[in-house]
């Protein structure tokens, strides 16, 4: 049995599924279970590959009650905290970055400007399972709840200093709208307010407010089965990516570097405005770089994607 954590979020999955692909590929006849919050299980069938989930809360897991892990593979951080979590399960091997704090002290060395995917693919490269960066793709749900062919704006996020303006996300409805986008407007039920107001300043039925009323694997669908999505640095961008569905993504402050889409998919756009932009930051709310981003620049980039794929270009997630 091999024992994976990843006990994140759904952009923290997605940008797992190379790695998770490849342990799978490497030990097929092997039992794989992840490690992960509960709530992630229906994306976690749309990874395909994992038997099966363990449910966890962050690095709080109730004590490991499976076999002994033939191989344990920490894809959740560079430890100690998490690299300890996993040895306490008493594993025959052991896949994690090199901690000596943790007492482990194989594998690479961390790198902090890495990409997200690409670091777990070296990981599992260093200990001769051959990961595909590229293979980000998840399996396609049938919309049986949700609306198809719409815009999907996702004005919010868990971090502060990530959240683009609900005016400007409103301004950029209202132009979609005018221009044929059938718009809608999803988060979380705690940012349903966020939500409400960017439909209410965009001139948009109350019908198009789906913040709060959409579950992961209707969420999934909606973007999988979606014309367009426009949203900040969260997981919606990465389920966008995996189904190769038209994206702008405003990142800041982490620049796509660290998080965005494969530069190579022309139809998805990650906006960056640069760490000079804008003034000093004080470490409370928006973040400079996202500040820094206009209005006009998404619109721009909203035409540049769905050029792209007017054109038939950079069809394959």
């Amino acid at each position: 049995m091999i024992l994976v954590l990843r006990a994140l979020g759904v952009g923290d999955l997605a940008t797992a599924v190379p790695a998770l692909r490849a342990l799978r590929a490497g030990h097929p006849d092997r039992e794989l279970v992840l490690a992960a919050p509960d709530w992630l299980t229906p994306l976690v069938d749309l990874v395909g590959g994992v038997d099966r989930v363990f449910p966890v809360a962050g690095l709080d897991p109730p004590p490991w009650s499976g076999p002994t892990p033939e191989i344990a593979v920490n894809l959740h951080g560079r430890g100690p905290r998490s690299h300890e979590l996993l040895r306490a399960t008493d594993p025959g091997r052991l896949l994690a970055f090199r901690c000596p704090p943790a007492g482990h002290a194989d594998g690479p060395e961390w790198d902090d400007a890495e990409h997200e995917v690409r670091r777990w693919c070296r990981l599992l490269d260093w200990y001769g399972l051959r990961a595909d960066p590229n293979d980000l793709s998840l399996g396609r749900p049938v919309p049986d709840r949700v609306p198809v062919g719409v815009t999907v704006l996702h004005p919010g996020t868990k971090i502060p200093a990530k959240r683009w303006s609900p005016a400007r996300f409103a301004a950029v409805a209202r132009h979609l709208n005018r221009h044929g986008h059938r718009v809608v407007v999803t988060g979380s039920a705690t940012e349903l307010s966020v939500a409400e107001q960017v439909t209410r300043r965009a001139g948009l039925p109350a019908t198009a407010v789906l913040a709060g009323r959409t579950g992961l694997a209707d969420l999934a669908a909606l973007v999988a089965h979606a014309r367009l999505v426009v949203s900040g640095d969260t997981g919606v961008a990465h389920l966008a990516t995996g189904y190769g569905t038209p994206s702008v993504v405003l990142f800041g402050p982490v620049p796509p570097t660290r998080w965005g889409p494969p530069p190579d998919r022309p139809r998805h756009r990650a906006l960056w405005a640069g760490p000079g932009e804008g003034p000093e930051w004080d470490g409370v709310g928006v973040h400079p770089t996202m500040a820094a981003l206009p209005v006009d620049r998404v619109l721009a980039a909203v035409d540049e994607a769905e050029r792209v794929v007017r054109d038939g270009g950079a069809v394959a997630a």
